[in-house]
């Protein structure tokens, strides 16, 4: 049995959430998302204030995708609620960040500066010079964003060097003895 799947989703006020075919919409003050779901599976219904995800079926697909359903749509209804940000920091002589316009403009010691688009949907701010603040509705967008941003300088394990996440701790390694 779910021990996710069979708690409901409790809807705040100002979400609305729209029950399809096979698709579950969910607007709120930070946008709009939607989730495909398995009919032959699972069902979804709103009873309420409550969105209700309950199995077709006692085999294991149908067990796997009750718990799914329900933690997709949970986090739909919490980013376009609440939003989810991470925070990224950059650590080394000369790494900073600027936003200009759209864009997210990163020195980060190679000959010329790596400008990265801001995608669709997302908020990026830089509250310092080693400070990066990603903020949207998408849970996905957000993490893949930030995945994407420290790809550019993963966090050495020497000196400590690169773009990581705020809180993260990176395991140093010790130097070359004589």
């Amino acid at each position: 049995m779910s021990r996710v799947g069979k708690y409901p989703v409790i809807v705040p006020e100002g979400v609305n959430v729209t029950i399809e075919a096979e698709k579950v919409l969910v607007k709120g003050k930070n946008g709009e998302l939607s989730c495909h779901y398995n009919p032959d599976q699972v069902s979804v219904a709103m009873d309420g204030n409550k969105v209700v995800v309950t199995p077709k079926g006692e085999d294991k697909n149908a067990r796997a995708l009750w718990g799914t359903t329900r933690a997709n749509i949970n986090t739909l209804v919490k980013g376009v609620n609440e939003g989810f940000t991470k925070e990224l920091e950059l650590i080394g002589v000369g790494y900073k960040a600027r936003v200009e316009g759209t864009k997210l403009v990163l020195s980060l010691g190679y000959s010329h500066d790596v400008t990265i688009e801001t995608p669709k949907g997302l908020k990026i701010t830089c509250t310092s010079p080693t400070q990066i603040s990603i903020f949207g509705a998408d849970k996905q967008l957000v993490g893949q964003t930030a995945s994407e941003i420290r790809e550019w300088r993963k966090p050495e394990p020497y000196k400590g060097k690169g773009i990581r996440y705020v809180g993260e701790y990176v395991r140093r390694k010790e130097g070359k003895k004589k």
